[in-house]
């Protein structure tokens, strides 16, 4: 019980009490009207309270003043710490250019580049002119070979004839390079080739194109000259066959046979009649018509043409033409062992057959009806027939390609084909014309683009093929 009641234990805890008035009293003097009450409430003395309350205060004032600059002493580092903050935002700015730098890398057109679009073109290119080949037709039974290479002056063969000796003679138009002058070549037996005749220029147009050639019973040359060369926009009638007398194996000057023509093409001879195809005979027609006249050897020359072409009484047959991209209709022409005539039909890929009666009139031949076609032979240029077999070779210049025509059944077999090329070797780069010499087949190489053809530009060498049979 005395130690409950110990009075300094008392005194203790009266102190303590004290210092807590004196704390709040403190706490009170911040305000203004603080201290005038503690002077006007201390009435009776206590001076037990009095002594700790001034006492403690003034000790512990300095507690919470010391604390006051304190606490303003981190708050000057806290505007110090923006400073820090400041070069934060500054890291970003140069982190922005690094940003901007891979933004050009990312866009590299340098990696487009890499990704080779060049490689990847020259792959579909070499397919692509294989595929029709493959795809389009049968696999060919034979490949084109080189026989002869021209000078680079002879930059568009064309038409061809073989001769008694086994020369052919091959008409060199130009018109690839119309700065070189048109020639008729000569190759001989032994494949040399030889400068064979200098075509006569049209007193008209002063230019000359020869194009179809054919001999003679009695060994004369006829070619045809292809006038429409000349101005190929405006159609001129003017062009015409020309006959060249030979003697002792040597040309002699040169005769106009039949003129008035607009695009005088093949010219064969059979029976005493001249016969050539017009394979442009009514231009701006749709579809186009073409067709083929025959003219008698001894009739007085030269003989006119009289328009309109289609109702010229030189005119045997008629051929339509659908093919809309090109305006090239009656062609090649041939004959079999039987006397029927065969029109080679350029744009639309097709041969139409002829037949006559007995005393030589046509029959059924205004438009003469097709005879062969397959979804792979797509032109028919220069045609021949080899008489021991009556088979027709037709020069498919739109798919670079030789086909085979047999005249039993109009049955069509893939000879020879090439995909696009610049006729190294004596691949078939736009075949005009073909004949047989031998047990092989001889294509003129004529290399002038046509549209919808395999061949797009032209190209040197300038060359004859040749195609093995066996």
């Amino acid at each position: 019980m005395s130690a409950i009641f110990n009075p300094s234990r008392l005194v203790a805890l009266v102190a303590v009490l004290a210092v807590g008035v004196a704390l709040l009293g403190c706490q009170d003097q911040k305000k203004p009207t603080g201290p005038e009450k503690p002077k006007a409430e201390p009435g009776a003395e206590e001076p037990a309270p009095e002594e700790p309350a001034p006492e403690e205060p003034a000790p512990e004032e300095p507690t919470p003043e010391e604390p006051a600059p304190e606490e303003p002493a981190p708050e000057e580092p806290t505007p110090e710490e923006p400073t820090p903050e400041e070069p934060t935002p500054e890291e970003p700015m140069p982190e922005e250019p690094t940003p901007e730098e891979p933004t050009p890398e990312e866009p590299i057109p340098e990696g487009p580049a890499p990704e080779e679009p060049a490689p990847e073109e020259p792959a579909p290119e070499e397919p692509a002119p294989e595929e029709p080949a493959a795809a389009e037709g049968p696999e060919p039974l034979s490949q084109a070979e080189l026989l002869v290479t021209f000078a680079e002056e002879y930059n568009s063969p064309d038409g061809m004839c073989l001769m008694d000796d086994g020369s052919i003679l091959v008409s060199v138009p130009n018109v690839n390079d119309r700065e070189d002058p048109p020639v008729i070549l000569k190759v001989t037996p032994d494949n040399e080739v030889q400068k064979f005749f200098d075509p006569p220029k049209h007193p008209d147009t002063g230019e000359a194109y020869p194009f179809g050639i054919n001999l003679g019973p009695d060994g004369d040359v006829y070619y045809a000259d292809l006038q429409w060369f000349a101005d190929p926009e405006n159609p001129n009638y003017k062009s015409r066959v020309v006959r060249i007398p030979m003697k002792d194996g040597k040309p002699g000057e040169p005769e106009v046979v039949v003129e008035g023509m607009v695009v005088a093409n093949a010219v064969i001879i059979r029976d005493g009649n001249l016969y050539v195809s017009d394979t442009t005979m009514v231009p701006g027609s749709k579809p186009l018509v073409s067709g083929v006249y025959r003219i008698k050897l001894d009739e007085e020359r030269p003989v006119k043409l009289q328009r309109p072409l289609e109702k010229e009484p030189h005119l045997i047959a008629t051929v339509i033409t659908h093919n809309a991209d090109v305006a090239f209709g009656a062609d090649g022409l041939t004959f079999d062992s039987k006397g029927n005539m065969y029109i080679g039909n350029f744009a639309d890929g097709t041969v139409h057959k002829v037949e006559f009666d007995e005393e030589g009139n046509p029959k059924d031949s205004k438009p003469c009806p097709i005879f062969a076609k397959a979804p792979f032979m797509k032109s028919c240029d220069g045609i021949f027939c080899d008489l021991e077999t009556d088979k027709i070779y037709v020069a498919d210049s739109l798919a670079n390609a030789v086909q085979i025509v047999d005249t039993d059944d109009g049955t069509v077999t893939l000879l020879a084909q090439d995909p696009e090329n610049d006729g190294t070797g004596g691949r078939l780069d736009q075949p005009s014309e073909v004949i047989k010499r031998g047990n092989k087949i001889i294509a003129a190489n004529f290399d002038f683009p046509v549209p919808g053809g395999v061949n797009t530009k032209y190209e040197t060498p300038n060359t004859l093929s040749v195609i093995p049979l066996d």
